[in-house]
């Protein structure tokens, strides 16, 4: 079968691969759409896959089209959206309930081969099937969606919140949209990009700007959200929460980035600084959330190209021009 590989660190091709076989608890999943993600840019730099190569793709929703000897949730036929994450479910953070920290961490598309190909392997207990009204291509949404729920998880959002998000790629404006849905008083986004601020108004954000200098709100915001992993946005952020406020590093920021905290202000105005990893018991919410039309599909995904254009989608993908770029093996 086709698949995108990335084979060393900077290169990407499209080649052919084995195709997969089911073990007694998988499924094979014909692939409808493949989103692309930050995450493949990391790996495509070296960073979070531990070995090299691999088929990328953790974004990914398809037909079920093989099951193994031991598979009575599913069918041939099925549509479903795949949550990558595999987990121990044996080390100490998995027994407590924090599987996203899982000692063994593994990934459908960062650790094993994922769906940025014609046929994707993934465990039966991976997959959600999607209802009727839900177009199979529009479904591999869902995974960042569920990374979004989880971000808001980790906020405990309450009513009435003041919010700032940096970024208005897919991440930042999946925030946006849960931010409204939570009872934010009012989300502003900052973005250096012009386009992915006007898809912020578009969406009904409170204001928008360039930098944060450019918002009226001297006292600074109750939430702010880095989706960007830029460093400089980061540090930008850390200044503008305000008193009893948090800060969410929701962005995947490169091993390297750095930035300087005020720990005795972090003290005296009593300010949470955490962090979001991934998915964690946030799946399947975030494709009932999908079917309910949090999203519209339409506005997020800019892109749906062929597989065989894999390795200049990264390229689109990282001069930031789009939003969600999707792959479409069948194309």
């Amino acid at each position: 079968m086709k698949a995108a590989v990335i084979e060393s660190v900077g290169r990407a091709v499209v080649t052919e691969v084995p195709d997969p076989t089911p073990g007694p608890r998988e499924v094979v999943v014909e692939v409808a759409a493949c989103g692309l993600c930050g995450t493949d840019l990391h790996i495509l730099q070296g960073e979070f896959a531990p070995k090299l190569p691999i088929v990328p793709g953790h974004e990914f929703a398809g037909t079920v089209v093989a099951v193994g000897t031991q598979v009575t949730e599913v069918a041939e036929g099925d549509r479903v959206a795949v949550d990558p994450s595999l987990y121990c479910h044996e080390c100490r953070y998995c027994r407590t309930g924090h599987n996203n920290l899982c000692e063994r961490w593994a990934a459908i598309g960062v650790t094993t081969a994922g769906g940025a190909a014609r046929y994707a392997l993934a465990p039966v207990a991976n997959c959600v099937k999607l209802p009727e009204h839900v177009r199979t291509e529009d479904a591999a949404l869902i995974e960042p969606l569920s990374c979004a729920v989880r971000g808001y998880d980790v906020l405990n959002a309450r009513l009435g919140a003041h919010v700032l998000i940096y970024g208005s790629g897919t991440m930042g404006l999946m925030m946006l949209e849960l931010a409204k849905r939570t009872g934010a008083a009012g989300v502003d986004v900052v973005d250096v990009n012009p386009a992915r601020l006007e898809t912020a108004r578009r969406l009904g954000v409170s204001a928008s700007a360039a930098n944060a200098d450019e918002l009226d709100r001297p006292q600074g915001w109750d939430v702010v959200v880095d989706a960007t992993g830029n460093a400089a946005a980061i540090q930008d952020g850390l200044e503008r929460v305000a008193k009893a406020g948090t800060f969410l590093q929701f962005g995947v920021a490169d091993y390297a980035t750095r930035v300087t905290i005020d720990p005795y202000r972090i003290y005296n105005q009593e300010i949470t600084i955490t962090g979001s990893m991934a998915v964690l018991h946030s799946f399947e919410r975030a494709a009932e959330l999908f079917a309910n039309g949090v999203l519209d599909p339409e506005v997020f995904i800019s892109d749906r190209i062929p597989l065989e254009s894999y390795p200049q989608a990264l390229e689109q993908f990282a001069a930031g021009v789009g939003r969600k770029i999707v792959v479409v093996p069948s194309a």
